[in-house]
């Protein structure tokens, strides 16, 4: 066992153990694999945002309120982090089910942003040439992105959070979620009318099946 420490600072030393356990890689008694996992998981699940070629054409309708749910995920994200998850090794079923999800999210996030094409915006607004997407996954669900959201944090909740810690996480992200989600359908619905009314009872919200 190689164990690389840093100099004190404050009097408290902070140490980072890089070791071969049975074989394995690990950082801090974590496997390398599960680090990289939770890396390409986030990067390839938020890749398509960035790529996305986003309309210029100024928004006809916009409700800024939308914002804080936005704040409210955020917070949801943060606290899947408050607790030293590299002293515990994810036993292998918890990382393979992370794998499932992240593969879920990042398949939601890349077919989402491809079906809205130009009509994707970070705020609720509706452009002057809006069209009611349901190609897709917009098939299966009314707000494929915000799935792709809630497994991402499952996802990454499985292998560094307690499950005491993620039951408060996971209803401070719903509380986010549904606010935006009922702004943005709210306004879809001024928009489209009877259209959007027909597609809303058909289709789930973000979970499917469940409306």
């Amino acid at each position: 066992m190689k164990c690389l420490s840093c100099a004190e600072e404050n009097s408290a030393e902070f140490s980072i153990c890089s070791y071969r356990s049975r074989g394995r890689a690990t950082i801090a008694g974590v496997p390398v694999y599960v680090y990289i996992l939770l890396a390409a998981g986030w990067l390839l699940w938020f890749a398509p945002f960035l790529l996305n070629k986003r309309t210029a054409e100024r928004a006809k309708e916009m409700d800024r309120r939308a914002r804080w749910g936005m704040v409210i995920q955020a917070v949801a994200y943060v606290m899947l982090w408050q607790r030293s998850f590299w002293k515990e090794s994810p036993s292998h079923w918890r990382v393979a089910l992370s794998a499932a999800l992240f593969l879920c999210a990042i398949l939601l996030s890349w077919t989402a942003t491809r079906a809205l094409g130009r009509h994707w915006r970070l705020d609720a607004a509706l452009n002057p040439t809006h069209e009611l997407v349901i190609s897709g996954p917009y098939k299966i669900v009314r707000h494929p992105i915000y799935t792709s959201m809630l497994c991402v944090l499952l996802a990454t909740a499985i292998l560094v959070t307690p499950y005491w810690l993620l039951l408060p996480a996971l209803v401070v992200f719903l509380i986010g979620t549904e606010i935006r989600v009922r702004i943005e359908d709210r306004m879809l619905n001024s928009r489209f009318g009877v259209r959007f009314q027909d597609y809303r009872r058909r289709v789930a919200a973000y979970v499917p099946y469940l409306r």
